[in-house]
């Protein structure tokens, strides 16, 4: 219901983005020079909204329209990556809280001196992970250190996680046509009326295989009733397996929080710039980014990617 609800939303937009736009046609069509400056204005409002639509076709995975986890793992370089991990949390929590996104730090390790070890967030709201997966990978800091006592130029790393946040309810429905039920004489201790009666169930879910039986109970009934939850248990179990499974594919394969592994350097001394080596795109205002002004580095990483034949993650 959710998700026909999003798609209802999002259908609406376009159809009311569409009828602004005949409207304006229509206006255009009278040729009154008097509506230029209102017309124009207008149109622009309507190309900024239809930039803003166009952008989001582009998040179409499987799990970008829903809510996010973030992990940030401090990498190499002591202390200074510790602080630099924080920072990054920082940035992350202001990014959302513009794009009016619910956060939650639900882990936090703070390291020794200054800074985290590690933190995991979660993001929620309407296409969270479909931008915080943009930002998965190794990001380096370059600055003066304010932990070295002479104030040399040092390096740091930090690891940036994300995976959707699927939720912990994993409902299991069973058709009843892909169930094989066989009733047979129970076999074990309980009376003369269990022995004589085929009382016990086998109950065997055709498209996974898996097999369940159960004659522990008086009547037939019982035992198909206990049957039926220790497969649904088993059913449950197979697809948190199977959604670990898909988890961890999404999260990739892990790397190393050190040099040659970063997808964007952010240089604070001795010039001021922030790089993505991904996507290419860099800015001198490095401040304003670590404030939370991500989305440039967001659409240029998404266009980067369905240019490079990446399909969506």
């Amino acid at each position: 219901m959710r998700r026909l609800a999003s798609l209802r939303e999002e259908l609406d937009q376009w159809q009311t983005l569409e009828k602004r736009v005949q409207d304006l046609a229509e206006l255009a069509s009278l040729g009154d020079e008097g509506l230029y400056d209102e017309l124009l204005g207008e149109a622009q409002a309507a190309e900024r909204d239809i930039d803003r639509l166009e952008f989001r076709l582009w998040l179409s995975g499987p799990y970008d329209r829903g809510d996010a986890i973030v992990a940030i793992h401090a990498g190499a370089g002591g202390t200074d990556a510790q602080d630099w991990a924080e920072m990054l949390l920082r940035m992350y929590l202001r990014w959302a809280e513009r794009r009016g996104f619910r956060t939650d730090v639900v882990d936090r390790l703070h390291g020794e001196e200054a800074g985290i070890k590690r933190a995991m967030i979660t993001v929620a709201g309407q296409y969270a992970y479909g931008y915080v997966r943009t930002e998965r990978g190794v990001h380096r800091l370059v600055r003066l250190s304010p932990f070295d006592a002479a104030h040399r130029r040092h390096t740091s790393f930090a690891l940036v996680e994300a995976w959707p946040d699927i939720g912990d309810a994993i409902s299991v429905t069973i058709d009843p046509a892909d169930l094989q039920i066989d009733t047979f004489r129970a076999s074990s201790a309980g009376g003369q009326h269990m022995q004589k009666n085929e009382t016990a169930v086998r109950i065997t879910h055709l498209p996974s295989g898996t097999v369940v039986s159960c004659q522990n109970e008086r009547s037939q009934s019982q035992n198909r009733e206990t049957a039926m939850r220790v497969l649904r248990a088993r059913l449950r179990q197979r697809e948190e397996e199977r959604r670990r499974e898909q988890i961890a594919e999404l999260k990739g394969e892990h790397v190393d929080a050190g040099w040659g592994n970063q997808i964007r350097s952010y240089v604070l001394h001795p010039y001021q710039k922030v790089k993505d080596h991904r996507s290419g795109l860099e800015t001198g205002n490095v401040q304003a980014v670590l404030d939370g002004s991500l989305d440039r580095f967001v659409e240029a990483y998404l266009r980067f990617s369905l240019g490079a034949g990446e399909g969506p993650a």
